[in-house]
């Protein structure tokens, strides 16, 4: 792994995609992967322009943050949460989830594993080579967390067929995701990162109560204990004997709204404790938003674990003041010490291609605001 100076800046993830990229996936035009290679490189220019220290390929070739699994592995059905409904056993609980979510029914699509799964083409390899070659800049790959989808995707009567259990469905994800880490180790991914938003679901709720998270809360348990322990063997598992990237994991209170009422709130407390038996060097965390609670919190993880603090909010207009970030910041200096703090937005600026949470003139300027701090942070 590429040296990364303190206060290293990043992206979590996603990008705003340009409206010729979603018109061309919703056109299947003949001449997308030309037109996604150019989303790449115009996503890749705006965070070389703004100066980040470690950079993403901003998703730009993904619906979502998980969904695309389903043009890249066998056994997985992409359907809407309309057709899903079907198949909840607590219906008037789901619709309910719909109304808190803000998002019609047809609009979310969940990976449903329908068969055995099967890696048709790599996951995200040939996405971090696409990017390597354009840049020589430290790379940031991430992955759909494998408690996330074996959470979503294994649908009672859609899913009992392939897999009886929930738990042999996360067993092949578990192989998939490790496999795909394997190669992006011999490949030179300098940062490899676990989407695992739904964790905070297990220790608060938000409005609809225990499901709030978009889709993938189908196949959770009742007890959440049992939720996070599941969580953190799947975790490890997949991390386990991993060398060399900085692995990082990012947990978060919800990307899919502007309206802050409808989102998860409480502090990271309850999981400080599960983090600190997880394997992830590194933990990306929310804390631009009041619901995130307080820099103590984390004050419980191993000291060899590492922040990614979020200090800027992908779902506001307006651009932090930089005096602001900083001070924030270095609350959490108090707590973890310089050395172990990175800075990135709260969330991806895109979780979904068609419903982005920031145009990209403000997604740049908030990147700029991370730069900029991060500038004084090393500097005092």
């Amino acid at each position: 792994m590429s040296a990364l100076p303190p206060f290293a800046t990043s992206m979590v993830g996603s990008w705003p995609r340009p409206q010729r990229l979603v018109d061309a996936v919703r056109r299947k035009a003949p001449n997308l992967r030309a037109v996604q290679d150019e989303a790449v490189l115009a996503a890749l220019a705006a965070q070389e322009e703004a100066g980040l220290d470690v950079v993403t390929d901003g998703e730009q070739r993904r619906d979502n943050f998980y969904s695309f699994l389903c043009e890249r592995v066998e056994g997985l059905k992409l359907m809407t949460l309309a057709e899903l409904l079907d198949y909840v056993e607590d219906k008037a609980g789901f619709e309910t989830m719909l109304r808190a979510l803000d998002v019609p029914a047809f609009a979310i699509r969940n990976p449903t594993a329908v068969g055995k799964l099967r890696a048709s083409k790599s996951l995200v390899l040939d996405d971090f080579l696409f990017l390597r070659r354009h840049t020589t800049r430290p790379i940031k790959v991430t992955l759909p967390g494998p408690y996330l989808v074996a959470r979503s995707a294994w649908v009672k009567g859609l899913s009992e067929g392939p897999y009886p259990t929930r738990e042999l469905l996360a067993d092949d994800i578990v192989k998939l995701l490790r496999a795909e880490i394997v190669e992006l180790v011999k490949a030179g991914a300098d940062v490899i990162q676990l989407d695992e938003p739904v964790l905070t679901e297990l220790v608060f709720a938000g409005k609809s109560a225990t499901r709030t998270f978009m889709c993938a809360a189908l196949a959770a348990a009742s007890n959440p204990e049992m939720e996070l322990e599941f969580a953190v063997d799947l975790i490890n598992r997949v991390f386990d004997g991993i060398e060399g990237p900085l692995t990082a994991m990012h947990v978060c209170r919800g990307n899919w709204s502007r309206d802050e009422t409808v989102l998860l709130g409480g502090s990271y407390d309850a999981l400080v404790p599960h983090f600190a038996r997880m394997k992830p060097r590194q933990f990306v965390l929310e804390y631009a938003t009041p619901r995130a609670g307080t820099a103590a919190a984390l004050a419980g993880l191993p000291h060899d674990r590492m922040l990614g603090l979020g200090a800027v909010n992908p779902r506001t207009a307006e651009l932090e003041d930089v005096d602001a970030v900083v001070r924030r910041a270095r609350e959490f200096v108090e707590v973890l010490g310089p050395d172990r703090i990175h800075l990135n937005p709260d969330c991806g600026f895109a979780t979904f291609a068609d419903r982005p949470m920031a145009s990209e003139s403000v997604a740049r300027g908030k990147l700029g605001v991370l730069v900029e701090a991060a500038r004084r942070l090393r500097a005092g």
